[in-house]
């Protein structure tokens, strides 16, 4: 039952780009296992067209892709980090073209709305929707940025990096010092 929301949002962006169904038609028949802990996991195969289909629970699976707990905030961080919180194991190539569809197959949230209230409301929709989204992320960066400078520079909870560099320097210097004053030391005792 699960298996029928991801595989019909799946679909959906496979139907609209002819590419990624044919990147995936020679893998027909292939089962791809996306696994994200605690959620279950949900089984697809691909259809000789390139779509995919609701798999069962049992059989073998060609490619398991598991989302590590850190993906989502990786996610947010950019398409590198997001890559390190996904663990990837069996048929390489299936991988490969996986990997090739989660990096250049997006949804066009525009023209899907504007099928629904023409072109120039769904424009201006998202248009909004990116405006919010670009503030969100403004928001929260900022707020991070405050509280690590509250954190460093109010309570002295965190130390910054160039005071972190400058304590380490002088320590070095000040056990150089002790050293030479040590053989000193032993040469006169």
């Amino acid at each position: 039952m699960i298996e029928k929301i991801p595989v019909a949002a799946l679909n959906h962006l496979l139907a609209a780009e002819p590419w990624a169904r044919e990147r995936l038609a020679p893998f027909a028949g292939e089962t791809i296992e996306l696994a994200s802990p605690p959620f279950p996991a949900v089984r697809m195969t691909i259809a000789p067209d390139g779509l995919v289909a609701a798999a069962s629970a049992e059989g073998e699976v060609s490619l398991r892709v598991v989302l590590k707990p850190q993906a989502a905030a990786a996610l947010a961080r950019g398409e590198e980090h997001f890559l390190r919180a996904v663990e990837v194991s069996g048929n390489a190539k299936l991988a490969e073209a996986v990997m090739a569809l989660a990096r250049h197959l997006r949804w066009d949230f525009e023209e899907d709305l504007s099928r629904l209230v023409g072109d120039v409301a769904a424009h201006r929709l998202a248009g909004v929707a990116r405006d919010f989204l670009a503030w969100q992320s403004d928001s929260a960066q900022r707020l991070a940025e405050s509280f690590a400078d509250y954190l460093g520079e109010e309570k002295k909870l965190v130390i910054r990096r160039a005071e972190l560099d400058a304590f380490a320097a002088s320590l070095a210097r000040l056990r150089d010092g002790v050293e030479r004053l040590e053989q000193k030391v032993r040469r006169r005792g």
